[in-house]
């Protein structure tokens, strides 16, 4: 005869709907996906029912027309190609620099003391304010506007990597010394592997800071980009390009975002 206990443990043991929905990646991409689509959902409702005027907030329909528009005039690939390929190369530059002073600052004390003071009190200057010192020094072409975006990048990665290798286990460093490991081979064979997942939040901190430098770096008198789109939109009254502007930084961002991610797992299968 069946235990009713036995039965009411397996029942609860059992994962719910939520759980099997979110059991594999098409789940988790659905589950991701409910969010966005209420927000649109509310979007058009909002619009179409006319609770605020178009002219403030334009339709779905309308930001996407917005969108056809810009690609038949074959602008809107050269809009999203140009400041991909910026937020690319100054995350890359600045995320190599903020690996490589996070480094000195967090295994040397000499460099600790010397670099850590000066490097909080520029952290703190807002992204504009390095606009007009830019164009004074770089001019108006592209080396300006990806210095800043590497200015953007280099922060979130020191201040985590130098962070995390103050607190590596000194007996794996003990241990790799003993294997000979010495300067950078330990650093890349030991030190950094032990502290990947703060060095892959350090990354994603930094790509997202790069695509939000982005818009400032557009500023730097641009022609072509998303900072600049949104720029002149808003200077011709053009929301709906404006709000195409934004999604499509929101979409690029998790696009990049997603990257690392993947990098992430492989980096954990080699090192793990």
């Amino acid at each position: 005869m069946a235990d009713p206990r036995a039965d009411a443990a397996l029942a609860s043991a059992r994962p719910g709907p939520v759980a099997r929905i979110g059991a594999g990646r098409a789940g988790r991409i659905l589950l991701g996906l409910l969010v966005p689509v209420a927000l649109l959902a509310l979007w058009w409702g909002v619009t179409a029912a006319g609770l605020v005027p178009p002219y403030q907030l334009p339709g779905p329909v309308a930001v996407w027309d917005a969108a056809v528009d810009l690609v038949e005039r074959g602008q809107l690939g050269h809009h999203v190609a140009i400041s991909t390929q910026r937020v690319l190369i100054g995350f890359a530059l600045g995320a190599a620099a903020g690996l490589a002073v996070g480094s000195l600052v967090g295994l040397s004390k000499l460099g600790d003391l010397l670099l850590a003071p000066t490097l909080g009190a520029i952290r703190a200057v807002p992204s504009l304010a390095w606009v007009p010192l830019l164009i004074l020094w770089l001019k108006i072409g592209e080396e300006s506007k990806i210095t800043l975006i590497a200015i953007g990048a280099f922060f979130p990665v020191y201040t985590t990597i130098s962070a995390a290798l103050r607190h590596v286990d000194p007996h794996l460093v003990e241990a790799g010394r003993a294997f000979g490991l010495r300067g950078l081979r330990l650093l890349t064979t030991v030190q950094l592997p032990a502290v990947l997942p703060s060095l892959v939040a350090g990354l994603r901190l930094a790509l997202a800071q790069s695509w939000l430098f982005l818009v400032a770096a557009e500023l730097i008198a641009s022609s072509m980009g998303l900072g600049f789109l949104l720029n002149d939109s808003q200077q011709n009254g053009r929301v709906d390009r404006i709000l195409l502007a934004i999604v499509l930084l929101a979409v690029l961002g998790k696009l990049t975002d997603a990257l690392i991610g993947l990098a992430e797992r492989r980096l954990l299968r080699r090192w793990a």
